[in-house]
Protein backbone atom coordinates (compact mmCIF):
# COMPACT_ATOMS: atom_id res chain seq x y z
CA UNK A 1 0.00 0.00 0.00
CA UNK A 2 1.57 3.51 -0.86
CA UNK A 3 2.36 5.92 1.46
CA UNK A 4 -0.31 8.55 -0.52
CA UNK A 5 -2.93 6.21 -0.01
CA UNK A 6 -1.96 6.12 3.68
CA UNK A 7 -3.74 9.02 5.22
CA UNK A 8 -7.02 8.23 3.02
CA UNK A 9 -7.22 4.36 4.79
CA UNK A 10 -6.83 6.01 8.05
CA UNK A 11 -9.35 8.94 8.16
CA UNK A 12 -11.83 6.04 6.42
CA UNK A 13 -11.19 3.49 9.42
CA UNK A 14 -11.42 6.86 12.13
CA UNK A 15 -14.43 7.66 10.38
CA UNK A 16 -15.70 3.76 10.61
CA UNK A 17 -14.58 3.54 13.97
CA UNK A 18 -16.54 6.81 14.76
CA UNK A 19 -19.54 5.53 13.78
CA UNK A 20 -19.64 2.62 16.26
CA UNK A 21 -18.78 5.43 19.21
CA UNK A 22 -21.78 7.17 18.51
CA UNK A 23 -24.34 4.12 18.94
CA UNK A 24 -24.08 1.30 21.32
CA UNK A 25 -26.67 -0.74 18.91
CA UNK A 26 -25.87 -3.69 17.05
CA UNK A 27 -27.16 -3.09 14.15
CA UNK A 28 -24.36 -0.59 13.93
CA UNK A 29 -21.85 -2.30 14.95
CA UNK A 30 -22.43 -5.07 12.79
CA UNK A 31 -22.56 -2.45 9.59
CA UNK A 32 -18.80 -1.30 10.92
CA UNK A 33 -17.53 -4.92 10.75
CA UNK A 34 -19.02 -5.02 7.11
CA UNK A 35 -17.86 -1.97 6.13
CA UNK A 36 -14.31 -3.24 7.30
CA UNK A 37 -14.46 -6.34 5.37
CA UNK A 38 -15.65 -4.40 2.05
CA UNK A 39 -12.56 -2.30 2.69
CA UNK A 40 -10.49 -4.86 3.16
CA UNK A 41 -10.99 -7.04 0.34
CA UNK A 42 -10.44 -3.54 -1.87
CA UNK A 43 -7.06 -2.53 -0.03
CA UNK A 44 -5.66 -6.38 0.84
CA UNK A 45 -4.67 -8.44 3.51
CA UNK A 46 -1.83 -6.07 4.45
CA UNK A 47 -4.52 -3.46 6.16
CA UNK A 48 -4.34 -4.86 9.29
CA UNK A 49 -0.86 -4.76 9.31
CA UNK A 50 -0.40 -1.46 8.08
CA UNK A 51 -3.13 -0.34 10.88
CA UNK A 52 -1.25 -1.53 13.81
CA UNK A 53 2.26 0.14 12.65
CA UNK A 54 0.04 3.36 12.66
CA UNK A 55 -1.10 2.16 16.47
CA UNK A 56 -4.79 0.81 15.63
CA UNK A 57 -4.11 -2.64 17.65
CA UNK A 58 -6.12 -5.63 18.36
CA UNK A 59 -9.55 -7.24 16.64
CA UNK A 60 -11.97 -5.31 15.21
CA UNK A 61 -14.33 -6.84 16.51
CA UNK A 62 -14.02 -6.27 20.34
CA UNK A 63 -16.19 -3.21 20.95
CA UNK A 64 -14.29 -0.06 22.70
CA UNK A 65 -16.69 2.07 23.57
CA UNK A 66 -14.89 5.04 25.74
CA UNK A 67 -16.33 6.71 28.91
CA UNK A 68 -17.84 10.22 27.93
CA UNK A 69 -15.13 13.17 28.05
CA UNK A 70 -17.48 14.60 31.22
CA UNK A 71 -17.16 11.70 33.23
CA UNK A 72 -13.09 11.55 32.90
CA UNK A 73 -13.05 15.27 34.00
CA UNK A 74 -15.21 14.82 37.22
CA UNK A 75 -12.56 14.37 40.11
CA UNK A 76 -13.81 11.15 41.62
CA UNK A 77 -11.98 11.13 44.65
CA UNK A 78 -14.82 10.98 47.67
CA UNK A 79 -14.41 14.64 49.44
CA UNK A 80 -14.73 12.92 52.40
CA UNK A 81 -11.84 11.24 51.77
CA UNK A 82 -8.82 13.35 52.76
CA UNK A 83 -5.98 13.48 50.87
CA UNK A 84 -2.57 12.27 52.33
CA UNK A 85 -0.48 14.85 54.25
CA UNK A 86 3.02 14.24 53.04
CA UNK A 87 3.55 13.77 49.12
CA UNK A 88 6.18 10.98 48.87
CA UNK A 89 9.79 12.05 47.76
CA UNK A 90 9.18 15.71 49.09
CA UNK A 91 11.75 17.13 51.45
CA UNK A 92 10.93 16.52 55.40
CA UNK A 93 8.26 14.06 54.52
CA UNK A 94 10.19 10.81 55.44
CA UNK A 95 8.09 8.69 53.04
CA UNK A 96 10.49 7.80 49.98
CA UNK A 97 8.94 8.68 45.87
CA UNK A 98 6.48 6.17 45.08
CA UNK A 99 9.18 4.82 42.44
CA UNK A 100 11.21 3.25 45.38
CA UNK A 101 7.91 1.31 47.06
CA UNK A 102 8.13 -2.21 46.16
CA UNK A 103 6.23 -5.14 45.25
CA UNK A 104 4.56 -7.14 47.99
CA UNK A 105 6.75 -10.73 48.14
CA UNK A 106 5.50 -13.89 50.52
CA UNK A 107 2.74 -14.53 52.33
CA UNK A 108 2.40 -10.45 51.49
CA UNK A 109 1.78 -10.90 48.07
CA UNK A 110 -1.24 -12.73 49.20
CA UNK A 111 -2.56 -9.65 50.55
CA UNK A 112 -1.71 -6.82 48.05
CA UNK A 113 -3.01 -8.48 44.87
CA UNK A 114 -3.81 -6.57 41.47
CA UNK A 115 -7.41 -5.71 41.32
CA UNK A 116 -8.59 -5.86 37.58
CA UNK A 117 -11.44 -3.80 36.05
CA UNK A 118 -14.25 -4.09 32.84
CA UNK A 119 -13.22 -2.26 29.88
CA UNK A 120 -13.50 1.80 30.53
CA UNK A 121 -14.96 0.80 33.75
CA UNK A 122 -13.13 2.14 37.07
CA UNK A 123 -15.98 0.21 39.82
CA UNK A 124 -14.66 -3.35 41.12
CA UNK A 125 -16.96 -5.78 40.11
CA UNK A 126 -16.32 -9.14 41.37
CA UNK A 127 -16.61 -9.81 45.02
CA UNK A 128 -13.14 -11.57 45.23
CA UNK A 129 -11.42 -7.89 44.75
CA UNK A 130 -13.57 -6.55 46.73
CA UNK A 131 -12.10 -8.88 49.61
CA UNK A 132 -8.42 -8.37 48.21
CA UNK A 133 -9.17 -4.33 49.61
CA UNK A 134 -10.48 -5.75 52.79
CA UNK A 135 -7.59 -7.76 53.49
CA UNK A 136 -5.34 -4.82 52.40
CA UNK A 137 -7.69 -2.53 54.70
CA UNK A 138 -6.93 -4.96 57.49
CA UNK A 139 -3.61 -5.02 57.18
CA UNK A 140 -2.70 -1.46 56.85
CA UNK A 141 -4.48 -1.00 60.37
CA UNK A 142 -2.42 -3.60 62.17
CA UNK A 143 0.82 -2.04 61.05
CA UNK A 144 1.04 1.81 61.14
CA UNK A 145 4.36 1.87 59.30
CA UNK A 146 3.27 0.49 56.44
CA UNK A 147 2.51 2.95 53.14
CA UNK A 148 0.80 1.29 50.56
CA UNK A 149 1.26 3.39 46.25
CA UNK A 150 -1.89 2.72 44.56
CA UNK A 151 -1.10 2.54 40.83
CA UNK A 152 -3.74 2.46 38.19
CA UNK A 153 -3.23 0.93 34.80
CA UNK A 154 -4.92 0.84 31.58
CA UNK A 155 -5.26 -0.93 28.07
CA UNK A 156 -3.33 -0.07 25.42
CA UNK A 157 -6.75 1.40 23.02
CA UNK A 158 -7.50 5.43 23.55
CA UNK A 159 -4.79 8.29 23.94
CA UNK A 160 -2.41 8.81 26.46
CA UNK A 161 -4.71 11.76 28.03
CA UNK A 162 -7.68 9.56 28.00
CA UNK A 163 -6.00 6.38 29.89
CA UNK A 164 -3.79 8.66 32.56
CA UNK A 165 -7.51 9.95 33.44
CA UNK A 166 -9.25 6.60 33.60
CA UNK A 167 -6.17 5.15 35.51
CA UNK A 168 -6.95 8.08 37.61
CA UNK A 169 -10.43 7.49 38.41
CA UNK A 170 -9.26 3.54 39.16
CA UNK A 171 -6.61 4.30 41.68
CA UNK A 172 -8.67 7.23 43.44
CA UNK A 173 -11.50 4.66 43.30
CA UNK A 174 -9.59 2.16 45.01
CA UNK A 175 -7.67 4.08 47.51
CA UNK A 176 -11.44 5.71 48.47
CA UNK A 177 -11.85 2.43 49.18
CA UNK A 178 -9.26 1.00 51.52
CA UNK A 179 -9.96 4.35 53.48
CA UNK A 180 -13.44 3.74 54.10
CA UNK A 181 -12.62 0.42 55.49
CA UNK A 182 -10.38 1.94 58.09
CA UNK A 183 -6.99 2.47 56.39
CA UNK A 184 -5.15 5.76 57.10
CA UNK A 185 -5.24 8.49 54.19
CA UNK A 186 -2.08 9.55 55.07
CA UNK A 187 -0.61 5.98 53.96
CA UNK A 188 -2.34 5.49 51.12
CA UNK A 189 -0.73 7.31 47.85
CA UNK A 190 -2.89 6.75 44.64
CA UNK A 191 -0.76 7.49 40.77
CA UNK A 192 -2.07 6.60 37.45
CA UNK A 193 0.37 5.48 34.37
CA UNK A 194 -2.52 4.97 32.03
CA UNK A 195 -1.40 2.72 29.59
CA UNK A 196 2.24 3.18 29.68
CA UNK A 197 3.49 -0.03 31.94
CA UNK A 198 1.69 -3.08 30.23
CA UNK A 199 1.87 -6.06 32.22
CA UNK A 200 1.12 -8.02 28.83
CA UNK A 201 2.70 -6.64 25.41
CA UNK A 202 0.06 -8.33 23.74
CA UNK A 203 -2.56 -7.16 21.55
CA UNK A 204 -5.42 -9.39 21.92
CA UNK A 205 -8.57 -8.87 24.32
CA UNK A 206 -7.19 -11.20 26.99
CA UNK A 207 -4.09 -9.36 27.33
CA UNK A 208 -6.05 -5.87 27.70
CA UNK A 209 -7.53 -7.61 30.48
CA UNK A 210 -4.55 -7.91 32.42
CA UNK A 211 -3.34 -4.76 31.76
CA UNK A 212 -6.97 -3.34 33.15
CA UNK A 213 -5.26 -3.25 36.77
CA UNK A 214 -4.82 -1.85 39.27
CA UNK A 215 -1.44 -2.61 41.31
CA UNK A 216 -0.13 -2.31 44.67
CA UNK A 217 3.57 -1.59 46.17
CA UNK A 218 4.46 -0.63 49.79
CA UNK A 219 7.27 0.56 52.08
CA UNK A 220 7.48 0.06 55.35
CA UNK A 221 9.03 3.16 57.39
Amino acid sequence: MGDLMRPFILFAFAGLFCLSGCTHSSDAISGLRTKWQQLKSIWGEDTDGMLASEGFYGPLDDEFVPLEEEDLEMQFADSAVPQPRDVPGAQGSGIPSLDQFRVAFADLAKIFQNVYFNTDDYVLRRPEFVQVIDNIATYLKKHPHTYVSVAGHCDERGSEAYNLALGTRRSNYIRSLIVQRGGDPNRVHAVSYGKEQPTDLGHTSSSWARNRRVEFKIFEK
